[in-house]
C-alpha cells in the first residue's frame, strides 16, 4: 500500500462522515468552511473532509477534529438562499493529517494520502463473501435499503471499496464509522465491518420480535376481554366477587378510616353502591370514582391547634410589618378570645386599602401567627358563579368551587382562607359570584355551606377569612355587611423610612446578591426616594426604586468600578436619574387671597394652594377652576354664600357682588380635586382678598363649612398633619370635631406644631388673618391639658 502527500484545504464535518467511493450532498454554512470551498475551487477541487468529535462546536480547533479522514472531490456547487452553499462531492481515498498549515482564514493540512492495493487472497475473499451474506440479510431483515442497492454491491470485485460501500449505507454512530475509516488495512476493516453488520443483525431481530410480540400481546388482550367478562358470569353463578365488589370494599375501608361526619358517611356509601352496580368502563362509573375521591380528600374532621401565645403571635406580626396598629391589635384579641373559648365562629376580616399597603403578605403573617395554614384564591376577574359553588355533577369536567378547591388543598378544616381582590368581581349571564358568597362570609351561615358539586353541607365556619379590596365603594353592600371592616390608608413618610430600613433593602440586598457592606442608603436618600421618585399609599413604588439602585451597584462592583458604595441624597440622581415628582412647598410669604389647604390623597397627604381674585367691572359671577368635582364646588358656593352674609362684620362692601367677579383656583388644574374639606380654606381665601388682609403663610387648614359658618369634621387628618409637617407649616387649622384622630399623628410630629381646634368660621379668620392695625397673637380655643401639644 503507497502513500503520498498532499496540502488540501480542511472542511470539517459535523455529524457526518464520507467514505471514499461515496458520493453525497453536503451543506455548508461556516465562513471559514465556505472559504475553504472557495480556495479548493479556485484549485483542483480536492479537498479533505473530516468529521468533528463534537458535533455541537461551531467553532472546532485542531485538537476538535478527528487526524483520519477522507480526500473528496468536488463535482458540483450550489449556492443557496441565506449564505449557504450546497456541494456535492465523491470520495477518493483514505487520508491522514500530518500537520496544520495554517488555521485561519480556513484549515489548510498536510495529509498523508494512502492508496489501496487490489490483491485478493483466499482470507480477503472468505471475508468478502461473508460480509455479502451478512448484508444481504440485513437488507431483507431491516426494509431500510432498497434491495437496488444489493444487486450494485454484489458486483464490486475491489475487497476496499466494498468494505466503504457497505458501511456508507448503514446507520451506525460517528464513533463506528470513524473507527472503519481509520482501519487502514483492508483485511481489519473487513473484519470489523462482519463484526458490525452482525451486532446490527441481532438488533434487527430483536425489533421484529417485538413488533411480533406487540401484535401477539394485542390479540391478547381482545382474547382476555372475552375471558374476563365469562369468568364474572362464573364468579355471579358461584357467589364470587368481581373487580367491582372488590374496588367497593376498598372505597368503605377508606371511608370508615376518614372519619367523616354522620351525613357524609351515609351519602358515599350510597355513591359507594351505585358505583359497585355500574360496569367498570362506564362513564357515569369514574364520575362516581371522582366525587368520591373529593370527599375523601377534604378535611371534614382535621384541623391544627392555633397558638395561643398573644407575645409570640405579637412578636411575629412586627417581625413581619412595620406599623398596621388596627390589624395587628384585631388578630391579638381575636387569640385572647379563643384562649378563654374553645369553640368560637372564625372572624370574616376585610382589608381595604390602595395597592402595595402590605394586605396579601398581612394575611400570611396572620397564618403564620396563629400556625394555620393559609389558602390564597384571587376574586380578578371572576365573574361565574359556579367559581365559587362548583358545577353540578351533571356537567362534563364538573369540579367543585375555589373555596372547595382551597380547603382540599390547605388539608385542614380551619386554615386562613385569603379571598384577594374582592372588589373586583363582575357578573353576567352566568350569575353574580359576589351572591355565592355571601353564604360563605356569613357567620351565620357559613357552618353548612353548600357546594353544587358536593351537595353535601360543608362546615366553613372555624375558617379565618381575610378579604383584601382597594375601593369599598366596589364591594356590594350585603357582602360588605357581613366583614369587620379594616381601613389600611397608607403610610406615612417616617414609616415608609422605617419599612425600608427594617425590610426592604435587606430584601434587595439578597435578591441582588448584595451585602450591608457593599451598598447602604442615608436616610436623607431614603427620604429623597419617598418624596421625589414615588407617589403612593404603600411601599411596591419604594422597592422599586431600591431595586434599581441594587443593580446599578451590581454592575458597578463586578466591573470593578467600586467595591462600596454609599447612597446618599446628594449621589441619588446618579443611579435614578432626575426627580419624577415636585414636593409640594409652604407660600414664603404671606399674601392676600391665597390661603394654605389640606387635602387626602391615596398617596397621602398634600398642601393645596387655593387662590382667589378679583375681577372688577362684574356682576358678582363666581368662576371655579382648577378640576374641581362636584361636591368640591359646591363647598365654594358654600364659602361664598358665608362670606355675603358676614360681609358687615368683616368690614366688606355689602354690594362688592354688583362690582367683582370672584375667581377662585386651585393650581394643578389637570389633576381631579373633589371633596368638602377645602371649604374653610376656600372661605378663608375669600374674605382675605375681599377685606384686602394677607393670610399667615405659615398656617394651613381643614374643614368643611356650613352656610352659618359652623365647622365640621372631615376625614385623613393624620395624613394632613404630616403633609404640614412636611412642607414647614407651623400652624395647623383642624375641626373641633376630629380632636380624637389628634391621637393618631406622631409624637415628634406634634411637638412641632400648633394644632388649632376651631368650631366655627369666625376662629378660622381670628387665627389666619392678619390685623392690619396690630400683629396682635390670635386667640384660639382652649384644649384639656390632655390634648395640648407644642404651643396649643
Amino acid at each position: 500500500m503507497g502513500t503520498k502527500t498532499r496540502s488540501l484545504p480542511l472542511l470539517p464535518l459535523r455529524g457526518i462522515l464520507v467514505f471514499p467511493y461515496m458520493v453525497i450532498h453536503l451543506d455548508v454554512g461556516r465562513e471559514k468552511s465556505i472559504r475553504a470551498i472557495d480556495e479548493t475551487m479556485l484549485k483542483d477541487r480536492a479537498i479533505f473532509l473530516s468529521a468533528q468529535k463534537d458535533a455541537q462546536n461551531d467553532n472546532p480547533r485542531p485538537d476538535d477534529i478527528y487526524a483520519m479522514g477522507t480526500v473528496a472531490e468536488i463535482k458540483q456547487l450550489l449556492k443557496l438562499p441565506g449564505g449557504t452553499i450546497r456541494v456535492l462531492v465523491e470520495g477518493i481515498a483514505r487520508a491522514r493529517v500530518s500537520r496544520y498549515l495554517q488555521e485561519e482564514p480556513f484549515f489548510k493540512v498536510e495529509v498523508e494520502q494512502f492508496e489501496e492495493g487490489q490483491e485478493r487472497d483466499s482470507r480477503t475473499e472468505a471475508l468478502m463473501r461473508n460480509l455479502l451474506g451478512q448484508f444481504e440479510q440485513y437488507v431483507k431483515l431491516s426494509k431500510r435499503i432498497p434491495p437496488e442497492t444489493l444487486v450494485t454491491i454484489v458486483g464490486i470485485e475491489e475487497p476496499g471499496r466494498l468494505a466503504d460501500i457497505i458501511a456508507s449505507h448503514l446507520s451506525l454512530k460517528i464513533e463506528d464509522k470513524q473507527a472503519l475509516l481509520e482501519a487502514v488495512d483492508v483485511g481489519a476493516r473487513l473484519e470489523k465491518l462482519c463484526d458490525i453488520v452482525a451486532r446490527e443483525l441481532e438488533i434487527v431481530e430483536l425489533e421484529r420480535r417485538i413488533n411480533i410480540r406487540v401484535r401477539k400481546q394485542m390479540e391478547k388482550s381482545q382474547k382476555e376481554y372475552y375471558l374476563r367478562e365469562q369468568m364474572k358470569a362464573i364468579q355471579r353463578e358461584l357467589g364470587e366477587k368481581d373487580e367491582r365488589v372488590a374496588e367497593g370494599e376498598d372505597y368503605r375501608e377508606k371511608i370508615a378510616q376518614a372519619k367523616l361526619p354522620k351525613e357524609v358517611e351515609e351519602r358515599a356509601l350510597k355513591e359507594v353502591e351505585r358505583l359497585e352496580k355500574m360496569p367498570p368502563m362506564a362513564a357515569e362509573a369514574t364520575v362516581v370514582r371522582t366525587y368520591l375521591d373529593w370527599i375523601l380528600a377534604l378535611p371534614w374532621s382535621k384541623s391544627t391547634r392555633d397558638r395561643l401565645d398573644i407575645e409570640t403571635a405579637a412578636r411575629i406580626l412586627d417581625e413581619d410589618h412595620y406599623a398596621l396598629k388596627e390589624p395587628k391589635e384585631r388578630i391579638l384579641e381575636y387569640l385572647a378570645i379563643r384562649k378563654l373559648v374553645k369553640h368560637m365562629k372564625g372572624p370574616i376580616l376585610c382589608l381595604v386599602g390602595p395597592p402595595g399597603v402590605g394586605k396579601t403578605s398581612l394575611a400570611r403573617s396572620i397564618a403564620r401567627a396563629l400556625e394555620r395554614k393559609f389558602v390564597r384564591v384571587s376574586l380578578g376577574g371572576v365573574r361565574d358563579e359556579a367559581e365559587i359553588r362548583g358545577h353540578r355533577r351533571t356537567y362534563v369536567g364538573a369540579l367543585p368551587g375555589r373555596i372547595i378547591q382551597g380547603m382540599k388543598q390547605a388539608g385542614s378544616k380551619n386554615p386562613v382562607f385569603l379571598l384577594d381582590e374582592i372588589d373586583k368581581m363582575s357578573s353576567d349571564f352566568r350569575g353574580d359570584p359576589s351572591a355565592a358568597l355571601l353564604e360563605v362570609l356569613d357567620p351565620e351561615q357559613n357552618h353548612a355551606f353548600s357546594d353544587h358539586y358536593l351537595e353535601i353541607p360543608f362546615d366553613l365556619s372555624q375558617v379565618l377569612f381575610v378579604t383584601t379590596a382597594n375601593y369599598l365603594y366596589n364591594i356590594p353592600r350585603p357582602l360588605l355587611d357581613r366583614m369587620e371592616l379594616i381601613q389600611i390608608p397608607g403610610y406615612t413618610e417616617e414609616e415608609k423610612l422605617e419599612i425600608a430600613r427594617r425590610h426592604l433593602i435587606a430584601k434587595q440586598l439578597k435578591e441582588h446578591g448584595l451585602n450591608a457592606e457593599q451598598l447602604s442608603f442615608s436616610d436623607n436618600a431614603l427620604r429623597k426616594i419617598i418624596r421625589e421618585y414615588t407617589r403612593e399609599a404603600g411601599v411596591r413604588n419604594l422597592e422599586r426604586q431600591l431595586a434599581a439602585v441594587c443593580r446599578k451597584v451590581a454592575r458597578s462592583i463586578v466591573s470593578g468600578k467600586d467595591s462600596r458604595v454609599r447612597v446618599t441624597a446628594k449621589s441619588l440622581e446618579r443611579f435614578l436619574g432626575v426627580p419624577k415628582f415636585r414636593p409640594s412647598q409652604a407660600e414664603s410669604e404671606d399674601e392676600v387671597g391665597v390661603a394654605m389647604g389640606l387635602a387626602w390623597t391615596e398617596n397621602g397627604g398634600e398642601v393645596l394652594a387655593i387662590e382667589v381674585s378679583l375681577l372688577p367691572g362684574g356682576k358678582g359671577k363666581l368662576i371655579l377652576t382648577g378640576k374641581l368635582g362636584e361636591v368640591m364646588r359646591e363647598s365654594a358656593q358654600a364659602s361664598f354664600s358665608y362670606v355675603r352674609s358676614r360681609s358687615e362684620e368683616l368690614g366688606i362692601s355689602e354690594n362688592f357682588h354688583d362690582k367683582y367677579d370672584v375667581h377662585i383656583h386651585v393650581p394643578e388644574g389637570a389633576t381631579p380635586k373633589d371633596g368638602p374639606s377645602a371649604g374653610i380654606t376656600m372661605a378663608t381665601a375669600l374674605a382675605s382678598a375681599l377685606t384686602g388682609r394677607k393670610v399667615r403663610h405659615d398656617v394651613a387648614m381643614t374643614g368643611e363649612i356650613t352656610l352659618r359658618g359652623r365647622v365640621l369634621p372631615v376625614g385623613g387628618i393624620k395624613e394632613k398633619v404630616l403633609a404640614a409637617h412636611r412642607v414647614g407649616v407651623r400652624t395647623v387649622i383642624l375641626p373641633e370635631g376630629n380632636r380624637r384622630d389628634l391621637e393618631e399623628i406622631p409624637a415628634p410630629v406634634k411637638s412641632k406644631l400648633r394644632l388649632v381646634l376651631v368650631r366655627h368660621m369666625d376662629e378660622v379668620l381670628r387665627e389666619a388673618l392678619i390685623d392690619d392695625e396690630s400683629h396682635t397673637q390670635p386667640v384660639t380655643c382652649s384644649l384639656p391639658p390632655s390634648m395640648a401639644w407644642g404651643q396649643v
